[in-house]
């Protein structure tokens, strides 16, 4: 018993521990909508200035405005038996969350310049550090994965370490961003890290600073090689991972296509387990590759108007295809999925999907911050809602302590199948679930 219950223990953990590192970055998880050329400025109701605009908002809530803020600010400041904690940055940034959390909707959110800077490079492609992805554990920034190749490697982190110190100053409490902050910076600098490592030996690494680059698209499977339940390698199938959807991801993924082609593959398996999302306009043009026509997604505004996103004309591919999903596949991922799904030409194998569907519109700040706004929701070819609800695979997967103990992907083992059954019978049976 005392064994059954450390196993489902560290599940926790390590369910817990992806979840963080999807939701304390929230940036992350959304599919985006480019900026707008200038900052969020207020916009008045025509015939009022906005000054007359702001007074009429104040009252609609109960006469508390901007100014009621630097009224209580100034209270604080001189009457506060804590003087330091007073931080007039900390606070204003407080009140702007505090506007968010009162919406009740966890897609729209206030970004601090810092972090903003941040989710700006991680959907570019590059950035300047050491070449790792970090998450929250308690009180400390963990390294989740050192990415190959890179000085993070290199150096000789490993999954796991817990950072204890950056350049000697302690890191307890710090926040993901805090870390990044710090740990980031320009191609040829240097940082010192004491880490903890999992077995709780300590160790202090110098580690120079490099040029990033981050590939959103591999083709190294689970275990390094591809094989089916019996343990035989598969020879016949390309495996396409898609880890998030950045700028680069399509030419990624059609260099993929060309690849599997090139060396006469007979299907693409295309998994998108713990891809968060990305960018909306990568993520329609990915879905076109594989869609002669078809709707690829349907987006209703507040007002109940719709736009709709459809395939073009022609495919890079014709191979049969299917899609692996886990329940932290979210948002772009998501639509990708339905995409192939709805218009019968993937079968989708896993678990729930996320359940992401809001489409969030970035709003740049004066301070170099932004805010991430709810405008619309997003529906899928057959109008299904996503949000709350997740995209249904047509291979329901349930994963065992067994299993995980044992390392046995069951999820691969049922897509490669799968696979197999539609390459011998020539036929798709993706499920079409009708919207409700």
């Amino acid at each position: 018993m005392k064994a059954d219950a450390a196993r489902n223990a560290l599940i926790g953990v390590v369910a817990a521990l992806i979840g963080v590192l999807l939701l304390a970055s929230g940036f992350l998880v959304r599919v985006m909508t480019e900026p707008d050329a200038g900052p969020a400025t207020a916009v008045a109701p025509a015939g009022q200035s906005p000054d007359t605009a702001s007074v009429a908002g104040a009252a609609a809530a109960g006469s508390v405005s901007g100014s009621t803020i630097d009224e209580v600010m100034g209270v604080l400041v001189e009457d506060f038996v804590d003087p330091d904690r007073v931080n007039a940055e900390y606070l204003y940034e407080a009140a702007i969350n505090g506007v968010f959390q009162a919406l009740g909707d966890p897609h729209s959110t206030y970004i601090d310049p810092n972090t903003y800077a941040i989710s700006r490079d991680d959907f570019s492609g590059t950035f300047q550090g050491i070449g790792a992805t970090v998450s929250q554990q308690g009180s400390f920034v963990i390294i989740v994965r050192p990415i190959e190749g890179t000085p993070a490697d290199e150096a000789g982190l490993q999954a796991g370490d817990t950072i204890l110190e950056v350049d000697g100053e302690s890191a307890e409490g710090w926040t993901v961003q805090q870390a990044v902050l710090r740990i980031r910076g320009p191609r040829g600098s240097s940082v010192e890290l004491k880490i903890r490592h999992v077995d709780g030996t300590e160790q202090t690494f110098s580690i120079v600073r490099d040029e990033i680059e981050v590939t959103s698209v591999s083709y190294d499977p689970p275990g390094g090689v591809l094989r089916d339940a019996d343990g035989t390698e598969v020879t016949d199938l390309f495996y396409v991972r898609i880890r998030t959807i950045t700028r680069t991801t399509p030419q990624e993924v059609r260099d993929a296509i060309r690849r599997a082609s090139d060396e006469g593959k007979k299907g693409l398996l295309i998994d998108v387990r713990g891809d968060p999302g990305g960018l909306l306009v990568e993520t329609t043009e990915i879905a076109d590759m594989f869609l002669d026509s078809g709707t690829i997604l349907v987006q209703v505004d507040r007002d109940g108007n719709e736009r709709v996103a459809t395939a073009t004309s022609g495919t890079l591919t014709d191979l049969p295809v299917v899609v692996l999903q886990d329940e932290f596949s979210a948002s772009g991922s998501e639509l990708f999925a339905a995409a192939l799904q709805e218009n019968g030409r993937a079968m989708v194998v896993g678990t729930t999907s996320f359940g992401k569907g809001t489409v969030n519109h970035v709003r740049e700040l004066s301070n170099g911050g932004a805010v991430y706004v709810s405008i619309a929701r997003w529906l899928t070819p057959q109008r299904n809602q996503i949000e709350g609800r997740g995209i249904i695979p047509d291979v329901p997967i349930t994963l065992t302590v067994e299993d995980i103990e044992a390392g046995r992907d069951i999820a691969m083992f049922r897509a490669i199948d799968v696979m197999r059954e539609q390459i011998a019978t020539g036929e798709f049976r993706p499920t079409v679930k009708s919207a409700g």
